[in-house]
């Protein structure tokens, strides 16, 4: 039993350090990798309608701790859309009473809005808005994968066991997202991430992101 004990905490121990070695690895590796992307993404934002180049919102962290997470602008400056690139202080979803409906659809993962510039089209097809998410890897606010951090107008409403995706660092990309992406119902999402968070390890991790590069390589939705 002691030898259980202490093999099931080695086992955590590896699995934490070993998470950490892997974001920072693929972080910088990613960063250097994609840089001259970076540069053009910025700069053709700066360009269409010269707004900020990043969009910083609010998301629940692990444990529910706040954080800014960044992504690249996609949206033009002046929009009335509530939602995840918004940061009006109201709350849409006020009439959810305890828990978030498992039929909940945040977006589409197609459709015309007259919101999105011209380069914020672009690069949400391919993802490439979430590239600057690498930096809250680095500073240890989120991991390479995990379940995608939430807004937290929604996760203000979770139930305990919604609550349950928040007991690990929220994710660039994760279960969910490649089993289904933006198209996903609330339910099938929680499903998915709860089946990661007890299932995490950091083979897992390398298959998730394995299969992310192959969606991103294919347009297939956001992130």
């Amino acid at each position: 039993m002691k030898r259980e004990r202490k093999s099931k905490k080695l086992s955590i121990i590896f699995n934490k350090v070993s998470k950490r070695a892997l974001d920072i690895g693929v972080s910088v590796a990613a960063l250097i990798v994609v840089s001259p992307i970076l540069v053009y993404a910025s700069y053709k934002i700066k360009r269409e309608d010269n707004g900020p180049v990043l969009f910083k919102q609010k998301r629940s962290g692990v444990n529910d701790e706040p954080f800014e997470m960044y992504k690249f602008r996609s949206m033009r400056v002046n929009n009335n859309v509530i939602g995840t690139h918004s940061n009006n202080s109201k709350d849409p979803y006020k009439d959810w009473n305890g828990r978030v409906p498992d039929d909940f659809v945040f977006k589409s993962a197609s459709g015309y809005n007259p919101n999105i510039t011209d380069i914020g089209a672009f690069i949400r097809k391919y993802s490439i808005d979430e590239l600057p998410q690498l930096i809250n890897v680095l500073k240890g606010d989120m991991s390479v994968v995990g379940p995608r951090p939430e807004i937290t107008q929604i996760t203000n409403h979770y139930d305990a066991e919604q609550k349950r995706r928040l007991e690990v660092k929220p994710g660039i990309t994760g279960w969910a997202q490649v089993n289904g992406r933006s198209d996903m119902n609330h339910g099938k999402k929680i499903e998915y991430d709860l089946l990661y968070i007890e299932n995490e390890n950091f083979w897992l991790d390398i298959k998730i992101l394995w299969m992310t590069f192959m969606q991103v390589i294919k347009g297939k939705g956001s992130v």
